[in-house]
């Protein structure tokens, strides 16, 4: 059989607008060659990338559907959570956590600030975190806690177990390109205004 070659750009739009059978048929033409051609980060760029990257079929996914309706208006956090399992193990691409000594997981790390402030600082700030330089300091979160004493000089950060990376890349990539999803899992949705009754 003749070989058909496609340069990076004509793959990612193939794969791209394939459904997950012809994503797996690429996946099993290219084998381990398909991460180095095309990144995980190319091609899973929206939740609906992560779960055709991993199929219908995957556990995460399967329980992401069977109370998918349910949470559609309500328990934003929760869906949000099932949502970050597919993505996690879609950009892991079959990598898990074995929790043994000396094995490195990441996990996103935000700033909490305003959405205003955010925007307000630049590329450079943005991509940086300054600890304050007094006797300690602490910050905590849905997904890290950090702790900083002695004007810094002593750090510990926890994190949790669940929706880890398998590098730091995959990590700053997911917390960037998935920040919404991230913030309905961390944070409690702002309630409409509540009318004054009279």
């Amino acid at each position: 059989m003749e070989a058909i070659q496609f340069n990076k750009e004509t793959l990612a739009a193939v794969y791209g607008n394939c459904n997950a059978v012809g994503r797996k048929a690429i996946k099993e033409q290219l084998g381990e060659r398909l991460s180095e051609i095309l990144p995980v980060t190319d091609r899973v760029k929206t939740f609906n990338d992560a779960v055709e990257e991993l199929g219908e079929e995957h556990e995460a996914v399967k329980a992401y559907r069977a109370v998918e309706w349910y949470l559609r208006n309500q328990m934003s956090d929760i869906k949000a959570y099932l949502q970050l399992r597919i993505i996690t193990a879609a950009l892991n691409e079959g990598w898990e956590p074995q929790f043994v000594r000396g094995e490195y997981r990441w996990y996103g790390w935000y700033d909490l600030i305003s959405k205003e402030d955010y925007e307000a600082l630049s590329d450079e700030e943005k991509g940086r975190c300054v600890g304050r330089s007094s006797g300690s300091a602490g910050a905590s979160g849905g997904l890290v806690y950090s702790y900083a004493n002695g004007a810094s000089s002593y750090s510990d950060t926890n994190v949790s177990s669940r929706l880890a990376f398998k590098s730091e890349k995959l990590a700053e990539y997911a917390a960037k390109q998935f920040i919404e999803i991230y913030a309905d899992f961390c944070f409690i949705p702002k309630a409409p205004d509540a009318k004054e009754s009279k």
